[in-house]
C-alpha cells in the first residue's frame, strides 16, 4: 500500500477555492449540495446563541467560577504607547487585524471558599448597550443565586465592574453582600474633588460610580478598606494602582496554591503582554499604570501564578510566562475540576 501524501499548502488553497466556487453557483442555481447519504431527520434550524457564561475550577480547597458578563468593542484608536503600524503588526499575529475594533470580555469572578461566596467585580448591567450586563444569569446557571453572595470585592469603580452591583430597576441585586472597594479608590471617584479636573470621557463615570454604590453605603453595606487591611480568610488586595487611583486585585490562596484576580491590569492580550507600555485612553495615570503592568507580569511569571482577568478572552484565567523582552498569555485548558493537581 503506497504511504497517504498529507494536504500540502496547494492542495489545501485548491480545496479552498473549489468551495468558494461551488457556494455561490450553486445558491444562483437554486441548489443545495447533495450529502453523501440521504438525511435521515429534518435538519433542525442552527442554534446562534452561546452556552451558557460560566467556567469552573479549583485552587485548593476553593471553587474558582469565572462568569461572563458580555463584551464591548472598543477602538484600536484608545490603545497607544507604541507606533499604530505595531499595533496592527501584534493584532495581525493574533488573527485580530482584520477587525474594525477590539473586542474585549468583560469577566467576573466567584469564589467559594467554603466559608464565604465571594464574587469579584460585578460586570456592567445593560447601562453601556445589550451586549453587556449577563451577571445574574450566570450566577444563576453556575448554580447560585445573587442572594447567596456575602461579600463583593471591587476591583475598581469603572461601571463595568461596578454597575452591575444594581439591578435595572436601580435595587440592589446582592441584598446580604457586604461591598469592600480600595479607600483610595472610594475617594476618588465619590469624594468629590477629582470630578472637576477630570477629562470630559471621565466625567460621566463620576455620576456612574456614585449611583452604583449609593443603596449599599445608605444600607451600611459599603466597606472601603485600606492596604493591609484583613478582608477574608484566604484573601487579600494586591495594589494595582494607576489604571485607577485605589484599582486593586485579589490574591485568593488555598493549600499552597494560588490566583490574583487582577481586574484591568491588561485590557488587550493581543497587545500589553508583548508590549507591557501599551495604555488605553482611560488610564488616570500612565505612567503608574505601566509599573503596576509590568511589576505584576513580572511576579505572575515567575511565581507561576494563576491569574484571572477582568479583559482577557473568557474565561480569563491563566499563567504569564516571559517571552522575549515581554510576556505572553497561556489560557488555561477546557477539563473537569480535578483534586489531584
Amino acid at each position: 500500500m503506497s504511504p497517504i501524501t498529507p494536504p500540502t499548502f496547494a492542495t489545501l488553497r485548491k480545496a479552498l477555492l473549489a468551495l468558494a466556487v461551488a457556494a455561490p453557483a450553486s445558491l444562483a442555481a437554486g441548489a443545495v449540495l447533495a450529502p453523501a447519504v440521504a438525511a435521515l431527520a429534518e435538519v433542525p434550524g442552527q442554534q446562534r446563541t452561546q452556552a451558557p457564561g460560566f467556567y469552573r475550577m479549583a485552587i485548593g480547597d476553593f471553587e474558582i467560577t469565572a462568569l461572563f458578563d458580555g463584551f464591548i468593542d472598543r477602538d484600536r484608536k484608545y490603545f497607544v504607547g507604541v507606533k499604530s503600524e505595531d499595533i496592527i503588526g501584534l493584532l495581525d499575529r493574533m488573527f485580530l487585524a482584520e477587525r474594525p475594533e477590539i473586542q474585549a470580555a468583560v469577566n467576573a469572578y466567584l469564589v467559594h471558599t467554603g466559608t464565604n461566596l465571594v464574587l469579584v467585580d460585578a460586570g456592567a448591567a445593560k447601562s453601556p448597550g445589550p451586549t453587556l450586563g449577563f451577571i445574574a444569569d450566570n450566577i444563576r446557571a453556575a448554580g447560585y443565586s445573587p442572594e447567596q453572595i456575602d461579600t463583593v470585592l471591587v476591583t475598581h469603580l469603572h461601571p463595568d465592574h461596578a454597575n452591575g452591583l444594581l439591578r435595572l430597576d436601580g435595587s440592589i441585586l446582592f441584598p446580604n453582600a457586604e461591598v469592600r472597594v480600595a479607600k483610595a479608590e472610594f475617594d476618588f471617584w465619590l469624594g468629590g474633588g477629582a470630578v472637576a479636573k477630570a477629562p470630559a470621557p471621565l466625567k460621566p463615570f463620576f455620576a456612574m460610580a456614585r449611583a452604583a454604590v449609593a443603596p449599599y453605603e445608605a444600607a451600611g453595606k459599603l466597606k472601603p478598606y485600606q492596604p493591609g487591611d484583613g478582608l477574608l480568610p484566604g484573601v487579600e488586595s494586591v495594589a494595582a494602582y494607576g489604571h485607577t487611583p485605589g484599582h486593586s486585585g485579589y490574591l485568593f490562596r488555598s493549600k499552597e496554591q494560588s490566583i490574583l484576580l487582577w481586574g484591568d491590569t491588561v485590557h488587550s492580550h493581543a497587545l500589553q503582554f508583548a508590549h507591557p507600555e501599551v495604555v488605553i485612553e482611560f488610564d488616570v495615570d500612565k505612567d503608574e499604570t505601566i509599573a503596576s503592568r509590568r511589576r505584576l507580569l513580572a511576579e505572575a511569571a515567575a511565581l507561576k501564578l494563576w491569574v484571572g482577568g477582568a479583559h482577557l478572552p473568557f474565561p480569563g484565567i491563566g499563567h504569564v510566562r516571559t517571552e522575549g523582552d515581554g510576556y505572553a498569555w497561556v489560557p488555561v485548558e477546557f477539563g473537569p475540576i480535578r483534586s489531584d493537581r
